[in-house]
């Protein structure tokens, strides 16, 4: 047996063979399916949760924000320590966790009972997700096959993007906002029993004491760097003084993380993997992609809602070909990472939705249905294709023991680009909006001024006033918004070009491992690779070290 066809066998072995791992894989989308849902199905109920509770500004920021911002927060703390504990265990924790703040969102009756719920949503979500994509990474060691699995991984989140605001819609057109929440439980109830009993147990090498010092010092300062910049966002000023005191303190933290790692025998993330390009560009591109659409498509929902009049249900339709369009950058995202290489494949994602951005410019107060499907559908698609090719060299770049590290990282960087971009796009849109709305005639001044906090806001106070001056100030309302979406829009263009040109780090072509014999592979474990047969493993293999990860997924730059 030749050396290539040995370690292919040996790697299959190691990680489940044959079909036992695409049931799993199975399992694993279910877990992403039901974090995806939960991601997108508020989009549309924004409106709905605004007249309900009645939240000031900042609570509003908090009921969209908590969730992605303490997700982030905690990722890298659950994401080690389902390497140390078991992830399969992790992860089953996550499932019962995220039913039981579902049913605490979706009974809420006001704003804080909301944003306790949405802060045990993240909780539940950071044990989910660094899990899925690490059990990934075990089951599915040889780089082409792991591929074609990312782009199923990556087209089940499309699938939940589209369904959440779909459902969602539905939901609210025939229920309370609380129900667009209890989705959750069924997938829950579903995803358990068969996480449960189908989910392989994966661990890392177990070595060295879990630094949980280190892990609390990295949630806080996530938590404290994220918390300022929702503070900027929510319209405080950069030299207010516990916006710079929190931005500080969670910079000092991260600081403190990092030193503490470097000195570490066995330290909770290997930072060196930051050392690879592939690993660091990787980690960028998913910020600036994430931070380009969680922002478009919040924006967005609140444009379909509020500005053309269409009911939740319509709302979710018309974003259903951005998601459909992501769903077919994920499926043929395998094949065109071996086609065009990592590089040009991230670049082009970017400067594909660069180009949707800016053709989205042309919306205004009517209603336009071509631009408006034409530029969701180069929207998905860019994105996905960039958010394909970024995770596939991040995980591909990463060490098998370390992969639980490395998916929080990455789910962190998702997370984190999610939360800022909320934030930031959120400012700039307030920021463009606000002034429109600043002496409208035949309104008075306190009106006005509460109107320019948010659209949902002037249509509440244009309410109260009926006759002449409510049509007046709504019209003032939808042209100030239609501004700032423009504006909002080109930020976005920007920073999606500043990607394209970011990507170009990236390695050039997609090289796979070609073991030779003797070689023993970096991804079969040692208790494996110890019961070799002696013909194969002649040549000294057992005296030679393992290869790190780099060596599996090398490639010419």
């Amino acid at each position: 047996m030749s050396g290539t066809t040995t370690a292919a066998a040996l790697r299959r072995r190691a990680a489940g063979a044959g079909a036992n791992r695409w049931v799993i894989l199975v399992v694993l989308c279910a877990s992403l399916l039901l974090v995806a849902v939960d991601a997108t199905v508020l989009h549309v109920a924004v409106p709905a949760v605004t007249e309900d509770l009645r939240p000031s500004g900042m609570e509003l920021l908090w009921i969209v924000d908590a969730y992605p911002l303490v997700c982030a927060s905690l990722l890298i703390l659950f994401g080690t320590l389902g390497d140390r504990v078991g992830r399969r265990r992790v992860l089953l924790l996550g499932y019962a966790l995220f039913g039981i703040a579902s049913g605490i969102a979706a009974l809420a009756d006001n704003a804080q009972v909301l944003i306790a719920a949405r802060v045990l949503l993240g909780v539940g979500g950071a044990m989910i997700m660094p899990a899925t994509l690490s059990i990934l990474r075990q089951i599915f060691p040889d780089r082409r096959e792991r591929a074609l699995a990312i782009g199923i991984w990556s087209a089940v989140a499309a699938v939940g993007a589209a369904v959440g605001p779909l459902l969602g819609g539905f939901l609210l057109e025939n229920f309370w906002w609380g129900s667009v929440f209890l989705i959750n439980i069924p997938l829950m109830l579903v995803s358990l029993p068969m996480g449960r009993f189908l989910l392989p147990e994966s661990k890392g090498d177990g070595s060295g004491p879990w630094d949980v010092t280190g892990a609390l010092m990295a949630a806080a300062g996530l938590f404290a760097v994220v918390l300022g910049v929702k503070r900027l966002g929510g319209g405080e000023s950069a030299g207010g003084v516990w916006t710079a005191l929190t931005l500080a303190a969670g910079a000092a933290l991260l600081s403190a993380f990092v030193r503490r790692q470097r000195r570490r025998a066995h330290p909770l993330v290997d930072l060196r993997m930051f050392a690879r390009p592939a690993f660091s560009t990787s980690v960028g591109c998913i910020v600036l992609a994430m931070l380009a659409l969680v922002g478009l498509e919040l924006i967005a929902a609140q444009y379909l809602q509020l500005v053309l009049g269409l009911s939740p249900l319509e709302t979710g339709l018309r974003l259903l070909p951005l998601t459909f369009a992501a769903m077919a950058a994920g499926l043929a995202g395998a094949r065109l990472l071996r086609r065009f290489g990592p590089r040009r494949m991230v670049c082009f994602g970017f400067c594909l939705t660069a180009a949707a951005v800016l053709l989205l410019t042309a919306m205004g107060g009517q209603d336009n249905r071509a631009l408006l499907l034409s530029g969701f559908v180069l929207l998905g698609f860019g994105l996905e294709t960039t958010l394909f090719g970024a995770y596939e060299s991040m995980l591909s770049e990463a060490p098998p023991e370390q992969a639980g590290g490395a998916a929080a990282i990455g789910e962190t960087s998702y997370q984190l680009g999610a939360g800022i971009g909320i934030a930031l796009l959120g400012s700039v849109m307030n920021a463009a909006y606000a002034p429109g709305l600043t002496g409208v005639p035949g309104v008075p001044a306190s009106a006005s001024s509460a109107a320019g906090h948010s659209l949902g806001e002037a249509h509440e106070v244009a309410a109260q006033l009926g006759g002449p001056a409510e049509a007046a100030l709504l019209d003032a309302a939808r042209h100030a918004f239609v501004h700032g979406l423009h504006v909002t829009l080109l930020v976005s263009a920007g920073l999606l070009l500043l990607g394209a040109a970011m990507a170009l780090r990236l390695p050039r072509v997609m090289h796979c491992e070609t073991a030779t014999a003797g070689e023993t592979p970096a991804d079969v474990p040692a208790e494996v690779s110890a019961d070799m047969p002696a013909d194969v493993s002649s040549g000294g293999a057992a005296d030679v070290p393992a290869p790190r990860a780099a060596a599996e997924s090398r490639v010419s730059v």
